[in-house]
């Protein structure tokens, strides 16, 4: 039998199909991202559950000329569907393939690049500003949730918004999850929220009664009972009117699985004055019972079958496994020892910790700000917080970062997660930017293992130090983990494998492998060469006296890095040999390798290392090149 996904033509054709079509619809775009999310990897339980949302969103609006924002973005794959992408999804987060979150350049249906949180509302106000400065007089319609409304600039948004009563369209989409559970005040006042049912019964019952009222008397006695009702809402849903003081008509909370429903609501709303805000209940993971029962575990799948839970390698513990192992091990000894998420407590390796050890965990939600500030508070009484929070995700805590905790010298251990290029996700996810804005914050030490050994020992030093020490490290499994390292060989610097005449390439953490392999290619290829190979292991401060004597002896300093050129360990490196006057005659030529200073695509971390000659193979070439 034809879905209806093949048989009509979207966005076009969606207007055209009854209620029932449209119900059967959704049964038809359930069954294709089971069918195919599973093939390329993706963001699944998220968009499960948000099929009739996107239905009515696309029925009741006329994209492109109206706009809509979807906050974080991965729940965008039912909506790419309805806007003309089905056939690209054979491609989804590949290399030059389709994007697992809104891209301008990829479609006409997508207003903002987006990937991460509680932005979207704040951008949907400067749409709706612009509108209304140019005259205009479409829908602007952003749809946040999912985890977003733990995140402080929502608050922002809603403050200014709210306060303009410009018109816009807010859809909160509450499944009561992020990737995890859902934390905080607000997380349970949505939850009273939930159980509203008898406020909006009444409040229904009366309009009724009074509608039916002959004359003014109607409208006499709905303007005596004004206070009354305003009590009962304070009364019985103990809240749903801040969002009205904020400025907002508040609708809901409805059944976000009913299209008629969501349909009567998007219209109210569209023919509202000034802010709306349509309170949605959802299920993640809706129409798959695994992904209902556990969320989770399918907010992100890699290729795999949809009927099994997400499968790990037994070759290798991933990084963020081997720093949550060790962090719970370190913190059973010392009391003083606590961590912190933001929303990332499987992703990050916390789990172990959490259960091992509750009392002195926090998940703060998609708070990063308050994550670190939160942590400074902690230091500040005599605490040792761990925080753990992705490269990219940690860019919106820079001013805590640097004034929070950097400024006052406060022993916070920063264990930034998936640093360096992370693959699929693409640009919005990638940790390629971390080491060029860590290096220039005063007091911070930053450190780079080359493995998992590495790790678990820069972790310890970390927890011995008095000021704050940031660990960067990437994504998957971890390369080595043979024999152990001491925090005390931490501590006196760099690592050198190999002196070599020809060269000495300083390759920093992640890169070494890659630095490793390439040395042994160029033994192949050129004997005659003297390669040398240095593990850095520090970033800030760096180790002078081993870069110094590198300088002194060898024709050439290559840096190595998984990081972008622009400010990062090279940028470092050069600045401090021109300082001490180590970079003239008599001493080495430096030269850098990174990332370029651009955004990099989507594609998997083996293809994006290969396109840009950061692969063993390409590093060899390179390398080459700049001693011959």
């Amino acid at each position: 039998m034809m879905r209806y996904l093949d048989r009509y033509s979207f966005p076009e054709d969606i207007k055209k199909l009854s209620s029932d079509e449209l119900g059967l619809l959704s049964y038809d775009i359930r069954d294709f991202l089971l069918e195919n999310i599973p093939k390329t990897g993706g963001h699944l339980a998220s968009n499960l559950g948000v099929v009739e949302l996107s239905i009515a969103l696309v029925r009741s609006f006329d994209f492109p000329t109206d706009k809509i924002i979807w906050d974080v973005g991965h729940q965008s794959y039912v909506y790419k569907i309805l806007t003309g992408r089905k056939d690209g999804f054979s491609s989804l987060r590949m290399l030059n393939g389709l994007s697992g979150f809104p891209k301008r350049d990829e479609s006409c249906f997508d207003f903002m690049d987006s990937g991460h949180a509680s932005n979207s509302l704040s951008v949907a106000y400067g749409m709706a500003k612009a509108r209304d400065l140019k005259g205009g007089s479409e829908h602007i319609v952003c749809v946040t949730g999912d985890g977003a409304f733990t995140g402080g600039e929502l608050y922002e948004g809603l403050n200014n918004a709210g306060a303009s009563k410009s018109k816009l369209i807010l859809i909160l989409n509450d499944n009561e999850m992020s990737i995890t559970r859902s934390r905080g005040a607000f997380a349970n006042h949505l939850g009273k929220l939930r159980l509203s049912d008898t406020y909006l019964g009444l409040k229904k019952e009366v309009k009724e009664r009074l509608s039916g009222l002959p004359g003014d008397s109607g409208r006499a006695l709905t303007r005596a009972i004004g206070s009354v009702k305003d009590s009962v809402k304070y009364l019985l849903l103990d809240g749903a009117t801040l969002f009205e003081e904020l400025g907002f008509t508040y609708i809901g909370p409805i059944d976000g699985h009913n299209i008629s429903s969501l349909l009567e609501a998007l219209e109210t709303a569209k023919r509202a004055e000034g802010p709306v805000l349509i309170h949605c209940l959802t299920v993640k993971g809706k129409g798959f019972k695994d992904a209902e029962e556990h969320p989770e575990e399918y907010h992100g799948i890699s290729k795999r079958s949809p009927y099994a839970a997400q499968e790990k390698s037994q070759e290798g513990k991933s990084y963020s496994e081997i720093f949550g192992e060790k962090l719970t091990e370190l913190s059973v000894k010392d009391e003083s020892i606590c961590a912190i998420t933001a929303a990332m407590t499987d992703g990050t390796g916390l789990k172990l910790f959490q259960k091992t050890l509750p009392e002195r965990f926090y998940d703060v939600g998609i708070a990063e700000e308050h994550a670190v500030s939160f942590a400074a508070g902690l230091a500040l009484s005599g605490m040792r917080p761990v925080v753990a929070i992705y490269s990219t995700f940690l860019q919106r805590a820079y001013d805590q970062m640097l004034m929070d905790v950097c400024m006052q010298n406060l022993p916070v251990v920063f264990a930034i997660d998936r640093a360096g290029i992370v693959g699929e996700d693409g640009p919005t996810h990638h940790g390629n930017f971390d080491l060029s804005y860590l290096s220039s914050m005063p007091n911070l030490t930053v450190l780079a293992p080359k493995d998992g050994s590495e790790l678990e020992a820069m972790l310890e030093f970390a927890l011995s130090r008095k000021g704050p020490v940031a660990i960067r490290y990437p994504k998957g499994k971890s390369i080595k983990n043979a024999g152990s390292v001491k925090a005390a060989e931490i501590g006196l610097g760099s690592e050198t494998i190999i002196q070599g005449r020809d060269a000495e390439l300083w390759a920093l953490g992640s890169m070494f492998e890659k630095a490793e392999k390439a040395v042994e290619i160029l033994k192949e290829r050129r004997p005659e060469l003297s390669i040398g190979l240095i593990n850095p292991r520090f970033v800030k401060p760096i180790d002078s006296e081993a870069l110094i004597a590198s300088a002194k002896r060898t024709k050439n300093i290559i840096s190595i890095e998984d990081n972008v050129i622009a400010g990062g360990f090279g940028s470092d490196l050069r600045s401090f040999l021109a300082y001490v006057g180590a970079d003239g005659e008599g001493f080495a030529r430096l030269s850098s390798i990174g990332w370029p200073n651009k955004f990099i695509e989507q594609g998997s971390q083996a293809e994006l290392f290969e396109r840009y000659r950061l692969d063993a193979a390409g590093l060899a070439e390179r390398i080459e090149k700049i001693i011959i």
